[in-house]
Order: structure tokens, then C-alpha cells, then sequence
């Protein structure tokens, strides 16, 4: 069977700035992307139907057959989903209310079916956070059924069910307080929690990701690949190969891949009068209403603040950016921009390539030329959200 992660118009504007560089299935939430989940309950071979810059680094399907399934990208998977998926005939579509979550073949218009229960969908760039805890509980389940974690070093202290602490091989957990009476606590492959931190469940450390010294981490929080942090985070998914670590705050955000937090960077989660949050709205090109009353930062790939920095509540910054600022910076920054309070001006992409090339060589990544023209193809028409 072949499997067809896809995205629509609607999801990806309303996940910007984390949907200019990756298809929606590609996002990381509770432990896994949102492609790994649908690939642990339905075996096969999966590609993207996505964004025509994205085509080139995420594999298209060549053909389409009645043996190819359209799953969905912003659909959290559950076993129960899948059940209904492998059930579909040719022709088929499963729905929940208004939302596709998958069809089986090419037709867009065939009979549908009726998905009876709770289906979690990433319709909002701040359902991220929202519905972290939940995916880390489904993950959770996934990743440790039938398997036995590596013992917990007598250093640490336990507070909850020793049971719903999971440590990958090769992860250092020493000296720390684990706290799982709100939600289990995931330690993946060579991570590394240093000594002193406390970490409060629901979390999720996933491979090579590290808390420095002292660290103070609250649910619902994953760190992605090769993370790395300090300070206070509540709160938050960072996707992978990110930074922030020294001492600050950062609560209810998403920051993207390859991301630096300069030291003291802090950014609110809540205005001062409690009042209802607005947040930036890609496809509006306005900021709108979230009902929320605690949101912070959302940050796209590859931007970057400087030591104190100090982020309003709710701001969205884009891709390719880097912020150097005294005091707040506004609360929506476009992709490719540099400044602060003072304002800002356009970031040079061949300086920009040049940072991000060093950048990922750190960690035994290259930027190729591939991702050199899908970050063109994003400079080009984000002009459009500015």
C-alpha cells in the first residue's frame, strides 16, 4: 500500500511560519511528525502531496492507483484512525464533520464515511501547543508498548509512577527531579538531562536533544532533535536543532528548526490586563482573535535573537530572521528581516545562506542547493505577508 501525506491550501496558511519550510505532516508534535504517527499504524510506502516550493526535498507520488491512501496532515493519528483508514474501499473518503482525513484512490468526490469519534487536528499554528500534551500521551504509548526503559540512575528523584519515566539507550538522566504525576516523561536516544534540572511531565526529549544545568521544564513540552535548553520552558515545542540555552523564559510557543534563543532572551505569554490574545494571521494579513489567554512566541527556521531580548506576547516572527533589539520588538516580523526597535531591513540571502551553511554543519547537516531554492521561493513570495 502507498500512503499520501497531504496537505491543503487552508492548513498550510493557517500553520505558518512553520508550514514555509515543511509540509504540515512533517511537523513534530508530542514525540513524533505528524507523518512518523500515521506511519507506526499504517505500514507501506508514504510521499507528500504538498506546496509546489516544498516538491523538490519532499517526495511526490509518480502515480496514483485504487492501492494508494490519502492520509491527512494536520490529523493527529490514533489507532482507532488508522482501523478506519484500512477499512476504506476504493473511492471511499473518511470524514469528521467538515475535515478529510483520508480518501482511498484519486477520486475526490466518492462516497463518504463517517468518522464517529474525537478526531485532533492541527487547524491553528497554536493547536501545536494546545495539543502537545495529548500527542506526547499518544507517542508515549506508541514508542514504549512491549519495551522496558533503561534503569533510572538512584541520582534522580522520582516524584509519580517510576513506570511513566521512559529512557532510550544511550540517554544521561542524572541528579534531576522527574516529576510524572501530570503526564509521562520521554527520553530518547543520547539525550542528555544535566544535573539539577526538574522537569514536570507531560515532556519529550527526542534523540541527541539536552537540558543544561538547572533548567526548569513544565508540560506539555517536546524538544526535537539535537535541542537544546535551559532556563524556564512551559509549554512549548521546539521541532528540532534549536537553541535557548541560558537562563529566560518561553512559554506556549513553537520555534522551528535551527533557531538560536540568545542568552536572556524572555518572551511573554500573557498581557498584563489578561486579556483575550490577538495573533497574526497569515491568510488574513492581519492579526485576529485566538481565544487563547496565554501565547508566546511562534518562530520560524532558521531565525535568531540576541542576548536580552525581550518578546511582546504572541509574536510570530518568520523565517531567516534576526533580531537585535533594546527593548520589544513589534510583534510580527517577516521572513528574511533584520533590526529590532529601531526597524528593520531586509536580510541578504547570500549572507543568509553563508550563516545557515555553518550553522548546520554543527550538527553534520548541509544546506544544499535544494533548500538554496526553496529559501528563494520563500523570500519571493513572502514579500506578500509583510
Amino acid at each position: 500500500m502507498r500512503y499520501v501525506v497531504f496537505d491543503t491550501q487552508e492548513s498550510r496558511l493557517q500553520l505558518l511560519p512553520i508550514t514555509y519550510t515543511r509540509p504540515v505532516g512533517d511537523i513534530r508534535i508530542g514525540i513524533l511528525t505528524m507523518k512518523e504517527r500515521w506511519q507506526h499504524f499504517l505500514q507501506g510506502t508514504y510521499y507528500y502531496s504538498t506546496a509546489e516550493h516544498l516538491r523538490e526535498l519532499f517526495p511526490q507520488p509518480t502515480s496514483i492507483g485504487a492501492n494508494t491512501i490519502f492520509l491527512a496532515g494536520n490529523v493527529i493519528a490514533t489507532a482507532q484512525l488508522a482501523a478506519a483508514v484500512s477499512a476504506l474501499r476504493p473511492g471511499e473518503r473518511l470524514f469528521s464533520g467538515s475535515l478529510e482525513i483520508a480518501r482511498r484512490g484519486a477520486t475526490t468526490d466518492g462516497p463518504i464515511v463517517e468518522f464517529p469519534d474525537e478526531v485532533l487536528a492541527l487547524n491553528h499554528i497554536y493547536d501545536i501547543f494546545l495539543l502537545n500534551d495529548r500527542a506526547i500521551a499518544i507517542d508515549f504509548d506508541i514508542l514504549t508498548a512491549g519495551r522496558s526503559s533503561q534503569p533510572i540512575d538512584p541520582s534522580n528523584t522520582v516524584l509519580g509512577d517510576p513506570s511513566q519515566v521512559f529512557i532510550e539507550p544511550g540517554a544521561t538522566v542524572e541528579c534531576a527531579s522527574l516529576n510524572t504525576r501530570q503526564g509521562p516523561i520521554y527520553i530518547g536516544p543520547e539525550a542528555v538531562v544535566m544535573e539539577g534540572c526538574n522537569l514536570r511531565g507531560p515532556i519529550a526529549l527526542c534523540e541527541h536533544a539536552q537540558t543544561n544545568m538547572g533548567c526548569r521544564i513544565y508540560g506539555a513540552t517536546t524538544l526535537g532533535p539535537y535541542c537544546k535548553v535551559g532556563g524556564e520552558l512551559n509549554n512549548v515545542v521546539m521541532i528540532g536543532f534549536s537553541n535557548k540555552g541560558h537562563d529566560g523564559f518561553l512559554g506556549n510557543a513553537v520555534i522551528g528548526e535551527w533557531c538560536n534563543l540568545g542568552g536572556g532572551t524572555t518572551a511573554s505569554n500573557l498581557k498584563n490586563d489578561y486579556s483575550e490574545i490577538k495573533l497574526w494571521n497569515y491568510q488574513a494579513g492581519r492579526f485576529l482573535r485566538t481565544g487563547l489567554q496565554f501565547c508566546g512566541l511562534i518562530m520560524g527556521d532558521h531565525s535568531k535573537s540576541a542576548i536580552n531580548t525581550t518578546f511582546n506576547t504572541a509574536t510570530t516572527v518568520g523565517v531567516g530572521c534576526n533580531i537585535i533589539s533594546e527593548g520589544m520588538p513589534r510583534v510580527f516580523i517577516p521572513s528574511f528581516s533584520k533590526g529590532g526597535t529601531s526597524g528593520f531591513e531586509n536580510v541578504n540571502l547570500s549572507e543568509f545562506f553563508a550563516i545557515a551553511r555553518r550553522v548546520m554543519a554543527r550538527r553534520h547537516r548541509e544546506l544544499t542547493d535544494a533548500h538554496c531554492r526553496l529559501f528563494q521561493a520563500i523570500a519571493d513570495f513572502s514579500d506578500n505577508f509583510k
